[in-house]
């Protein structure tokens, strides 16, 4: 047995429950606060499925998915875009991305499980429904398919992060492929869950689905960003050349989704107002009840301010980075509410006259809705703290990263080959084109 953690710890850079023994005082009381927050979540949590949930929510049978349905979708797009980003280097051979393979699969995971949390106690029979999900399957249902190709991602994903750590890039390649056509196809079905309900005029179209694809990508490269510049943090040792190379890399395709998700967006303001079933939602968010969630959070929190910090950073300032990105991680979470909730705000009466219904409807998160979100989130921050701990900030050795006849540039941290006969300045000058 301890030839074997010998071997795991040598092989996987795993460094086990040690690990957590010897980090500061400071580290184990932000742990210590995520375990409280999971625990009280999941205590809440249990309080509301065993005392009946129509008890304790804010939903009704009008506004029927509220804050945490918000959060799910927040942790599953968030695990999702994560799995597209880190695809750019290890599955289609981005060098420059590979260094953040580790962490990002890591952090899929943990996101994907932090969703699960949630859900679990926003359905009513959760155990139910796992089962009459395998033995009565719908197949034309949105939901079966969601509930399906989020459970077959999350094991490709598990599978792709055990090859990873085994240093096995053939088959984490192929299950890295696999993961991300069944995560892209489990996100676009999520926006048709949303987009295909012709009664719902706020989500209805072709528009969601999209949408969703390319929010996934923005937030995964928000998140990355963000955990790996937390990691810097409590390990400056991560923060090698290479390191440095994928974050700048990094930084430069969430700056250009930014700018893709604000182009969406604006046409979605503008193609709104001239619809008769969207506009009186859109001025809510515009100008009403929801103004404050869309122009601080969404807009300036979400995207107009990391935008900027972020092209400021040059992707080499770490503590910028770290500030953008963790202030958008907030912004992104109230992009997915002004999603869910105001989407249910206008009573499916309303365009028949029916004079009770003239108004917007309303909805305000419980303190067990809240709990149960938080649950969640909670989990993914523990996870998160104890796997910088117990692998060891996810580092990269050289064996891992640098092909066989290969070697890293001093110049730009690249994986450079040499020809026969070449020195390393050599085949650098070659490369970078230094007469």
């Amino acid at each position: 047995m301890t030839g074997r953690m010998v071997n795991i710890s040598k092989k996987w850079g795993f460094h086990g429950v040690e690990a957590l023994k010897d980090a500061s005082p400071g580290y184990k009381m932000v742990m210590g606060f995520f375990v409280l927050l999971t625990l009280a979540g999941l205590a809440v949590g249990l309080h509301a499925l065993f005392v009946g949930y129509h008890h304790v929510y804010g939903v009704t049978r009008q506004i029927s998915w509220g804050i945490m349905i918000s959060a799910y979708i927040f942790c599953v797009v968030t695990s999702t875009g994560l799995c597209i980003v880190s695809s750019i280097g290890h599955v289609f051979g981005g060098e420059a991305f590979m260094p953040i393979a580790k962490r990002a699969v890591f952090m899929s995971i943990i996101f994907m499980f932090g969703g699960f949390c949630i859900i679990f106690f926003d359905i009513e029979n959760p155990f139910r429904m796992a089962i009459w999900n395998v033995f009565s399957p719908n197949f034309a249902s949105n939901m079966w398919w969601m509930g399906t190709l989020y459970g077959a991602y999350l094991v490709f994903m598990v599978i792709e992060y055990y090859f990873l750590l085994d240093q096995n890039h053939t088959l984490s390649r192929l299950m890295g492929f696999f993961g991300l056509v069944v995560g892209i196809a489990a996100h676009s079905n999520l926006g048709a869950v949303f987009g295909m309900l012709h009664g719902r005029p706020f989500w209805y179209g072709p528009y969601l689905p999209i949408y969703f694809i390319f929010s996934a990508a923005m937030s995964g490269g928000c998140a990355i960003l963000f955990f790996t510049t937390l990691g810097w943090k409590i390990n400056p040792e991560i923060m090698n050349q290479r390191m440095e190379r994928a974050v700048k890399a990094v930084t430069q395709i969430t700056i250009f989704l930014i700018s893709v998700i604000i182009f969406f967006t604006i046409w979605k303001i503008l193609t709104g107002m001239v619809s008769e079933g969207k506009q009186l939602v859109l001025m809510s968010l515009l100008t009403g009840s929801y103004a404050v969630n869309f122009w601080v959070f969404e807009i300036f929190l979400g995207m107009f301010l990391p935008l900027y910090l972020l092209i400021r950073s040059k992707g080499n300032n770490f503590n910028l980075i770290l500030w953008a990105t963790g202030l958008m991680m907030i912004g992104i979470f109230f992009m997915r509410y002004d999603i869910v909730v105001p989407g249910q705000m206008e009573s499916v009466y309303h365009s028949l006259g029916v004079v009770e219904e003239a108004n917007l409807l309303t909805y305000t998160p419980t303190f067990h809705e809240i709990m149960g979100s938080l649950f969640g989130i909670g989990f993914i921050g523990l996870a998160y703290f104890a796997g910088e701990k117990m692998l060891n900030g996810h580092q990269l050795e050289e064996h891992e990263i640098v092909p066989e006849g290969g070697y890293i540039c001093p110049g730009c941290g690249a994986i450079h080959f040499m020809e026969e006969g070449e020195t390393e300045e050599d085949a650098m000058k070659r490369h970078h084109r230094i007469w």
